[in-house]
């Protein structure tokens, strides 16, 4: 946490600050989701409360908490009122870990723009957002309905299913690049790009090291499998409405219901982060390295802790910017692709997106080993 007590607080106003980016992030995307929709369908969207229906937000956070309390009769009341709050945890745990900007040196200390740093930092996010099934089966069983236990069941059974091609998908980035540790895996995106093969190298300088360009399949795996990880359309069979109502979370109101809206959104953040991070360079901004931001911030500040600050704003501002674009494309998936069969759900995990993973391992393996030959 720190040596003394200036860097425990900030420390700690860190990890609270990653929270509220969470939480108050939600409000923003659900008002996005439902103006996007209505621009793609020809509607208005929320247009009455507020400018652009901007207080909307507002009208519905006091539905949420104003709600009345309802637990069903069958409940296993501690699983129901357990459920939400787990679902809310693996999210937040696993955004904390993610840089959000370059470091800051102020002095002596060095704070990351980050909830904490862990040196294995995809094995930390990809093991803690394996928990969410946890979460969907004790909401299932918890609740005392059939229809939540189905619906639980089919969610678990997705989620599990999707994460093994997801996970494979990113072994590919930690053959190339040599680490598990992601601030180093942002800081390898920065040279510029080069193809190695038996001796032989072919330099394009004038494009960086991205993922995207060394592991184009990758990309593609882990993208769609975050969808399914998610829970979001087309991959949203847990909450079928003509099949299973509502899904695992149909006993759910109010309040309780708003913490299952955050962890699914948390999940969507992370997803997008996680795709910015691995394959599109992380906070680095295009065209420019980090050296000469660093200069550039140095030259036009009149100290080394204003130039560290402002370049640590800068590339916060540009990992948001890219995050954004990403959300955009989970909620545009949403209202224009039409929800899959079950069946048809678990064919593409199993027997597409989890042999092309596979082999995309063996092959990213093989061109690392050919490679260093």
């Amino acid at each position: 946490m720190g040596h003394d007590i200036f860097e425990i607080s900030i420390n700690a106003i860190k990890l609270i600050v990653v929270f509220l980016l969470i939480v108050q992030a939600v409000p923003v995307l659900v008002w996005l989701e439902r103006r996007g929709s209505a621009f793609i369908q020809n509607r208005l969207g929320p247009n009455r409360i507020g400018p652009f229906g901007l207080l909307q937000l507002a009208a519905d956070a006091v539905k949420f908490f104003f709600k009345e309390e309802f637990v069903p009769a069958n409940a296993v009341k501690l699983l129901y009122y357990a459920a939400p709050v787990i679902a809310l945890i693996p999210a937040t745990l696993a955004f904390a870990a993610i840089p959000l900007g370059q470091p800051v040196q102020w002095n002596e200390y060095l704070f990351r723009l980050q909830g904490y740093e862990i040196n294995v930092g995809i094995v930390f996010v990809l093991a803690v957002s394996s928990l969410a099934p946890y979460s969907i089966l004790i909401a299932g069983w918890g609740s005392g309905n059939k229809y939540a236990l189905m619906g639980a069941l089919r969610a678990s059974a997705q989620v599990i299913s999707y994460e093994l091609a997801l996970g494979l998908s990113i072994v590919g980035m930690i053959l190339i690049y040599g680490t598990f540790n992601l601030t180093e895996m942002i800081q390898a995106q920065q040279a510029p790009l080069s193809y190695s093969l038996l001796g032989f190298t072919l330099p394009l300088n004038f494009l960086p090291a991205w993922g995207i360009f060394y592991q184009p399949l990758g990309a593609i795996i882990f993208f769609a499998a975050s969808f399914a990880e998610s829970n979001r359309l087309p991959f949203d069979l847990a909450e079928g409405e003509a099949e299973l109502v509502a899904g695992f979370h149909i006993e759910y109101g109010g309040f309780k219901m708003l913490l299952f809206f955050i962890g699914e959104y948390g999940h969507m953040i992370v997803a997008s982060a996680l795709m910015v991070l691995f394959y599109f360079g992380g906070y680095a901004i295009p065209g420019i390295s980090l050296a000469d931001l660093n200069q550039w911030t140095a030259d036009h500040t009149a100290s080394a802790n204003a130039a560290s600050l402002l370049a640590g704003l800068l590339t916060f501002v540009c990992f948001f910017i890219k995050l954004s674009i990403f959300l955009w494309i989970f909620i545009q998936v949403r209202w224009t692709l039409p929800r899959f069969r079950y069946d048809q759900l678990m064919d593409l995990g199993w027997k597409t997106m989890l042999p092309w993973a596979l082999f995309n391992t063996v092959l990213t393996a093989t061109f690392v080993y050919l490679a260093h030959l």
